[in-house]
């Protein structure tokens, strides 16, 4: 049926079918005899088992997608890869989403290939309208496919910072339609900024006839981003969303998804990819969805979810018992951000120095951000960079509550961080007494003289 099967398969289960498809490439057939370049030799067998002798990779030279002859097994380990995959994408909340493929890039590069795909539709558009996301990856994918990013800065509303709809809708009257390749919007996002107001930004796509592709980098795993993405295209103009392997099923680095409601164009992006493409990616995220089943995913999204209100109340309370606050950022489903003022009102090198303190301390994921860090990438200077705005009120710290997170790590987090905020206050009591006998000191001295 190509679907995820309900219950994961055994281990011994899923080897047999991959041996299975693995005999159907060329290169394991007894009799074979390659004459050509590019014939699966592979001299290290212990390369060849960690591959299931699938060596040939996915696609043709012309098209990611298409059927190589010499090479069923991993052809059809490709189709199957993809229908199984949309079938989850699905089941995790975008139910009308229509096509989707594994592509052997990350994000990053994945997005960059939808933005090559969009110029030969709109070969005037220059400009790609994305509101303001600290996150480098992104911000260069507009780069490196050649076109111009027009940064919408974020508007505060409590401790939130949301999408400006208003400079969006000016940006484009004033730069023209035509002239806007698309407008590049992101659901996943580190506290306190939110997913973006796909909805309303889908309408305005819709309105002025301007693509939209969506960074969904990490929001398969999260309903409320899903839920946003199925509204944004009922109402609007959703092209493509684009998703990462690793963030969202826990394989390894190096692949994504390029989802979309329009058939037609998902196999264009698929079609402007070069040349053949490896299948690692494809064959991590088959297995494992094979291994879990459709409950064993749904189960891990629970968790998650149960996770997220879990990390929420423990570091709010952990926040009041050294005097700081939980953001108050309730449209962040997996995101959530602690105040740091009591470190970052004084200095922004303490904020930094206690990020230092938890990575030392094996806490791994966390971000600390000051106020007013300057980065310059491809030569646009970003102010206040990685708080998502020029200046936000407050330094803060950052943690998340990703899929196949567990309650352990929880707890060892906020063991290791309340013992550090201790450290942390423990030594400004011992400067503070030792700043006060000198001001004693030299007022005796200044009252002997």
């Amino acid at each position: 049926k190509g679907k995820c099967p309900e219950d994961g398969w055994d281990e011994s289960t899923i080897e047999l079918f991959l041996h299975e498809l693995a005999i159907m490439d060329s290169n394991n057939f007894l009799g074979n005899c390659g004459v050509g370049e590019r014939e699966g030799r592979v001299v290290s067998g212990l390369v060849a088992r960690r591959h299931y002798r699938l060596i040939h990779g996915i696609g043709r030279s012309g098209d990611i997608s298409a059927v190589q002859p010499k090479a069923a097994g991993s052809s059809l380990l490709n189709k199957l890869t993809n229908s199984v995959v949309l079938d989850v994408i699905k089941l995790a909340g975008v139910r009308t989403v229509t096509s989707c493929f594994v592509v052997p890039m990350a994000t990053g590069m994945s997005l960059t290939l939808c933005f090559l795909t969009l110029r030969h539709k709109r070969p005037k558009a220059k400009y790609i309208i994305w509101p303001r996301i600290d996150q480098k990856s992104c911000f260069k994918s507009m780069i490196t496919a050649g076109f111009e990013p027009v940064v919408i800065e974020n508007v505060l509303e409590g401790d939130e910072l949301r999408t400006d709809l208003e400079a969006v809708e000016a940006k484009i009257k004033a730069l023209g339609a035509e002239n806007i390749l698309c407008v590049h919007s992101t659901t996943s996002c580190f506290a306190p900024r939110v997913p973006d107001r796909l909805e309303e930004l889908a309408v305005i796509c819709a309105n002025y006839d301007i693509p939209h592709i969506v960074n969904n980098a990490y929001g398969v795993q999260s309903s409320k981003c899903m839920h946003l993405i199925q509204q944004g295209a009922r109402v609007g103009r959703i092209d493509a969303f684009v998703q990462s392997l690793d963030k969202n099923f826990m394989v390894p680095v190096g692949g994504a998804i390029i989802a979309g409601f329009n058939e037609s164009f998902i196999q264009e992006i698929s079609k402007m990819y070069p040349g053949r493409a490896s299948a690692s990616p494809s064959l991590d995220v088959l297995i494992t969805l094979l291994s879990l089943g459709t409950n064993g995913y749904k189960k891990l999204l629970k968790e998650r979810k149960e996770m997220f209100s879990y990390l929420a109340s423990e570091l709010k309370k952990l926040a009041d018992n050294h005097n700081e606050r939980l953001l108050d950022t309730p449209r962040n489903p997996i995101s959530l951000a602690m105040s740091l003022k009591n470190l970052g009102e004084t200095n922004d090198a303490a904020v930094t120095q206690l990020g230092s303190m938890l990575f030392t301390r094996q806490v791994s994921g966390a971000r600390v951000v000051p106020c007013g860090s300057v980065q310059t990438v491809n030569n646009y200077t970003f102010k206040g960079f990685m708080s998502h705005a020029n200046d936000y009120p407050c330094a803060y710290l950052n943690a998340a509550s990703a899929i196949g997170i567990k309650k352990q790590d929880v707890d060892v987090f906020l063991k290791r961080l309340d013992k550090c905020l201790k450290t942390f206050r423990k030594e400004a009591k011992q400067e503070k007494s030792i700043n006060e006998i000198s001001d004693s000191n030299a007022a005796t001295e200044q009252l002997e003289d």
